[in-house]
């Protein structure tokens, strides 16, 4: 039995339309328009998967006036890039996405001041180490699901997801926005994926790319002016111009709307409703450069998601407190500041006191609340801290050191830690120069005895971090410094009287029998790592502090 099925093309400065596909023969069936500005057409079709494009009259400047161009649909939830033609599902006569029913929608998830985040590159995270069918793909992201939660992991980042030419990719140009990279594997992988993080507790992150697209994209070849900047919107920036940019300014009178912003709402809404994600990290914040445009999208992205948290992250590099609220428009942004400052510290390179305790407690660089800063030590635009170290001649256990040193900073700093995959055992490769060139983790790193014990290290600062209150506070204390020794010990606590000592060696002497005066009083205190009982005397902590290394003292009540 057949049903009719609606064909709709947004395209309000376009002369003509017409709809061809797999179900006419890829002959035209004309659309009518709108005063509404869309193109209309509808057919009768079995269920089945079917193939379509839109032939249009082009306004781009890089066709002749009027010249007809078939496109992909810029709302298709599947694409063929090779044949540049949209799918569409049909069943029980209605369009579908997939039949993928969801397991865990009611699971309780992480509260965004609880969460320890990963970011991962699907195509990279997985290898030999998976079955050939899974190397790569949403499947061998769920085979290590259960990795991710022994590791302490309870959020995902993913690297874009969105349909990208070719099979490997970074995914930061992207040309179809309702689209899943088809080499990941299907939209119901995809789900899967989601559904089955839910299920453990983990909530999904996906990255948004709202400032630029491919040239390709179809809003560029059916009417590029109207879609995006006739010119580069930061010419003084060429550097940091990746593609095409969205006109957030540009307001159609006539419609009472503005285009790129109804556009990318939709998307917002679509990944929301469609795939459950709990949050997006959005790329390239600085050059979209529209607070207004990003305060309603992270507003309507909270409104669909509801009840359920929703965490709207900005990628601002160099980061800064007018992007994230009481007053700016999104909730978390990369703290790049953090990297960019404990990398020397770590490397032994620099020790300026005022400079660490700004990055250990952002509010004073102005942030308001933990949850404002994702503080990390590495991301995909970022050499791994190993690298760094190896960079400057440090090696071996000195680096894993180093490491662990880096590791306790990250996890009881004030702020929202996030891992790039790989960094809790020790990987190392540089980071790629070619976003086009694979580059997968090497898991049989963790086989190796220093790379597995640095793995159990951030096993266990991770689930202090979650089990402890305090570090998930916004309070932070410096009590103890001493520019000469570099040493530097802080206090987190919270109010339901949690407390959590770190005291940090940044020098490269073992500091034995090392008195700190001012320690917290207490009826006694657990150092963490050796889970060791630690009375605090009249001279207060006298510890053994080898070089680059942090000292946890969790308070025993």
């Amino acid at each position: 039995m057949k049903s009719l099925i609606d064909f709709t093309l947004f395209a309000p400065r376009n002369e003509r339309a017409a709809l061809i596909g797999s179900f006419s023969e890829w002959k035209e069936i004309p659309m009518v328009k709108s005063e509404g500005g869309y193109f209309r057409t509808q057919v009768k079709l079995e269920d089945g998967i079917y193939q379509y494009k839109f032939r249009v009259q082009s306004k781009s400047a890089k066709f002749a006036l009027d010249e007809w161009v078939d496109v992909i649909d810029p709302k298709a939830t599947d694409v063929n890039e090779t044949e540049k033609s949209s799918i569409v599902r049909i069943k029980d006569g209605r369009r579908i996405i997939n039949t993928y029913i969801w397991r865990y929608d009611d699971k309780a998830l992480p509260d965004n001041r609880e969460l320890v985040i990963y970011e991962m590159h699907v195509a990279d995270f997985t290898g030999d180490e998976v079955g050939l069918d899974k190397r790569g793909k949403y499947l061998g992201v769920i085979a290590k699901l259960d990795y991710l939660v022994e590791l302490g992991i309870n959020a995902i980042e993913l690297m874009p997801v969105n349909e990208y030419p070719g099979n490997y990719n970074w995914g930061y140009k992207v040309r179809h926005f309702f689209a899943t990279e088809s080499s990941y594997g299907s939209t119901e992988d995809l789900k899967r994926l989601i559904d089955e993080c839910h299920g453990r507790g983990i909530r999904v992150f996906m990255d948004g790319i709202y400032n630029h697209t491919d040239e390709e994209c179809p809003l560029m070849l059916i009417d590029r002016n109207y879609w995006y900047y006739e010119h580069m919107h930061y010419p003084e920036d060429p550097d940091n111009y990746w593609g095409p940019e969205f006109n957030y300014d540009n307001y159609d009178e006539k419609l009472n709307l503005k285009p790129a912003w109804k556009y990318v709402g939709d998307v917002v809404q679509f990944w929301i409703q469609e795939y459950h994600i709990d949050g997006i990290r959005f790329d390239a914040v600085r050059q979209l450069a529209n607070f207004e445009f990003l305060g309603w999208l992270a507003k309507q992205g909270k409104n669909h998601a509801a009840p359920k948290q929703f965490y709207n992250i900005a990628e601002h590099i160099p980061d800064t407190k007018t992007v994230v609220k009481p007053d700016g428009p999104l909730d978390a942004c990369w703290h790049e500041s953090f990297r960019y400052f404990i990398v020397p510290y770590i490397c032994g390179e620099t020790f300026e006191l005022e400079q660490l305790k700004q990055i250990l407690d952002p509010r004073r660089q102005g942030y308001a609340t933990a949850t404002n800063v994702i503080n990390y030590l590495a991301t995909h635009d970022r050499e791994r801290l190993l690298r760094e170290l190896g960079d400057r001649g440090i090696f071996d256990a000195d680096a894993f050191k180093r490491a662990k040193l880096a590791a306790v900073l990250l996890m009881t700093a004030m702020g929202i830690p996030m891992l790039w995959m790989g960094e809790e055992f020790g990987e190392y490769q540089q980071k790629s120069e070619d976003v086009t060139k694979p580059q997968k983790i090497n898991w049989s790193l963790l086989s190796g005895d220093q790379n597995h014990n640095l793995f159990e290290y951030y096993q266990k600062i991770i689930a202090l971090r979650k089990q402890n209150l305090a570090l998930q506070s916004d309070n932070i204390e410096f009590f103890y410094e001493n520019t000469d020794d570099k040493v530097l010990a802080y206090t987190r606590w919270d109010e339901q009287n949690s407390r959590v000592v770190v005291v940090a060696n940044f020098s490269d002497q073992n500091l034995n029998k090392y008195k700190i005066s001012g320690f917290p009083s207490a009826e006694y205190w657990q150092d963490w790592i050796t889970n060791s009982k630690v009375e605090v005397g009249e001279d207060g902590l006298v510890p053994d502090l080898p070089s680059y290394t942090a000292k946890i003292f969790v308070e025993q009540l």
